[in-house]
């Protein structure tokens, strides 16, 4: 996959945004409910929504910090800097929203702390759900707008795309609404059964949520930070543009490296025609970074290095 473009890259920010003030709203509304009721669920989803707030606050400088403009220090730009910022995110996913549901919920059921009124809590509940639901839907049309840009399912571009924050936000909403309905579902039980076992178990499985999707994030920003390189058919497809330039006889070597969410690296040893001239091959390079930029806006930057052939294909990919 890809990175993405200046648009999406736009409405990545607005995807964040609004899922953040969704958060926010929502956050002290289950806090105010949680508190009246003590229910040990509506507290871990008060946590969970608190964390989700900050969480798109790390989101929203990673988007801003990662796309400044290259400089003499950094000549290569400053988009690895976003996928810091997304993994500070995940980090306070597991520590501020995981780990207080978890603690709460073995709290909840070895005190056995009763919770009432459910009223107030279900409303909250409900309306909750709606404000989570549009916050998922706005990021689900970017997932399915981005995969079918770059033609694969939903699942892979989630998978591999370089983008980390919409990825953060489509699968944290996810996890809120599930979330909810976990939540309800314990109160439901506890107020059918009078225990607050019930209560306790729906709160850590919230964070048992969270702590999987915080995992999942996690992952694949150091994936990203280390140096991931493009997936194999986009490998295949730069290989095949390259070779495909008159004076090119063979690609022996091709090395590419995602460096931020909308730049790409490209290196290759290139075997050119043992007779073309120096003046053949400084065109056919030029020509090659010209199809490669023209077909994939997100390529920046392109290295060509003439070299014999017969060397192994060390990118391995």
């Amino acid at each position: 996959m890809a990175a993405v473009t200046e648009p999406a890259q736009s409405e990545s920010v607005g995807t964040v945004v609004v899922a953040g003030a969704a958060n926010l709203a929502i956050a002290f509304a289950k806090l105010v409910a949680g508190l009246t009721s003590g229910s040990a669920a509506m507290l871990s989803e008060a946590a969970h929504s608190f964390a989700d707030t900050v969480t798109e606050v790390f989101l929203y400088v990673a988007l801003r910090r990662g796309s400044r403009p290259a400089d003499e220090e950094h000549p290569f730009g400053y988009g690895k800097e976003s996928w810091v910022w997304a993994f500070i995110a995940a980090l306070f996913t597991f520590v501020g929203g995981a780990g207080f549901s978890i603690y709460h919920g073995i709290d909840t059921i070895i005190e056995g702390e009763e919770s009432g009124p459910y009223l107030a809590s279900y409303i909250v509940l409900a309306v909750s759900f709606l404000a989570e639901g549009a916050s998922f839907l706005k990021a689900r049309r970017q997932v399915r707008t981005e995969s079918s840009r770059w033609n694969v399912s939903t699942r892979r571009f989630l998978r591999l795309t370089p983008d980390t924050t919409v990825k953060a936000v489509y699968f944290e909403d996810s996890a809120a609404l599930i979330g909810l309905v976990l939540a309800a579902a314990g109160l439901g039980l506890a107020e059918i059964t009078g225990n607050a076992l019930w209560d306790g178990l729906a709160s850590i499985l919230i964070g048992l949520l969270l702590l999987v999707v915080a995992a999942v994030l996690a992952k694949s920003n150091v994936t990203l930070l280390v140096g991931r390189a493009v997936p194999p058919r986009l490998h295949d497809q730069i290989a095949e543009d390259i070779a495909s330039i008159g004076v090119v006889t063979a690609v022996p070597t091709l090395f590419t490296m995602q460096i931020g969410p909308d730049d790409i690296l490209v290196a290759a040893k290139v075997d050119f025609a043992d007779d073309a001239p120096g003046s053949e091959i400084e065109k056919a390079s030029d020509e090659a970074e010209r199809r490669l930029r023209a077909r994939y806006p997100e390529i920046r930057y392109v290295f060509l290095d003439p070299t014999r052939g017969g060397s192994e294909d060390s990118a391995g990919l």
